[in-house]
């Protein structure tokens, strides 16, 4: 009696396998050569864009640009700076000009009125002096004139003494007139002596007012002088 087939369950079945790579052909390792062309081209280094390289150019030509631009314009604010300091310089030259301008023009005033005072002076003085050389001329004439009667008195004096000689008799009225005479003479030398001390007192301030004068010449010669800058 032949025994019965048996049944295959599930213990039995055997399970299916995972799928596996695709098995390698026997032989030797694949070498370098032999590897997969998608690996080489990942592998192998980009070709560079035309347009990075004009970029990367291009920036580079646009950061000189800049640096010279800079350049220009940090040389432009010194040329600048250094002009607003020269008009600066000039402006407080030019205040300082017009400062010393506006004095030496009182200074002229102040000497021109001085001048102008010292002309003035100076006529008055000019004057002064030809009146005291008009009144030095009449002294002098009225002493020439009592230096006549003088000389007149003195020789009616010798007169009078020549006729008490010739006339004895007459001796009283001859003394008379001789005493008369004498008295006239005193007087007369008084008065040439008082004119004589008048002309010299007029000789004297004549003196000081030519004096004056010379001074006042000298001023206005020292006033007509430049001032010194």
């Amino acid at each position: 009696m032949q025994p019965a087939a048996s049944t295959p369950t599930a213990a039995t079945v055997p399970a299916k396998a995972a799928p596996s790579a695709p098995a390698r052909p026997a032989g030797a390792a694949p070498t370098s050569s032999a590897r997969n062309p998608v690996d080489d081209k990942a592998s192998e280094p980009r070709a560079t864009s035309p347009w990075t390289i004009a970029f990367a150019v291009l920036s580079i030509v646009l950061f000189f640009v800049i640096l010279l631009t800079l350049s220009r314009v940090s040389a432009r604010d010194r040329t600048i700076q250094g002009n607003k300091n020269r008009v600066e310089q000039v402006e407080a030259g030019a205040v300082v000009m017009d400062a010393q301008l506006a004095e030496a023009k009182a200074v002229t005033a102040r000497m021109q009125k001085q001048l102008d005072e010292t002309k003035v002076e100076i006529a008055r003085l000019n004057s002064v002096l030809d009146k005291a050389k008009a009144n030095e001329s009449e002294l002098q004439t009225e002493l020439d004139k009592l230096r006549v009667v003088s000389a007149g008195y003195q020789t009616q004096m010798e007169e009078a003494k020549v006729a008490s000689l010739k006339r004895q008799g007459e001796v009283e009225v001859a003394q008379a007139q001789t005493t008369v005479a004498q008295a006239q003479a005193g007087k007369a030398k008084a008065d040439l002596a008082q004119l004589q001390v008048q002309l010299n007192d007029s000789k004297a301030q004549a003196a000081d007012l030519q004096a004056r004068l010379a001074k006042a010449e000298s001023e206005i010669a020292l006033l007509k002088k430049p001032a010194k800058k």
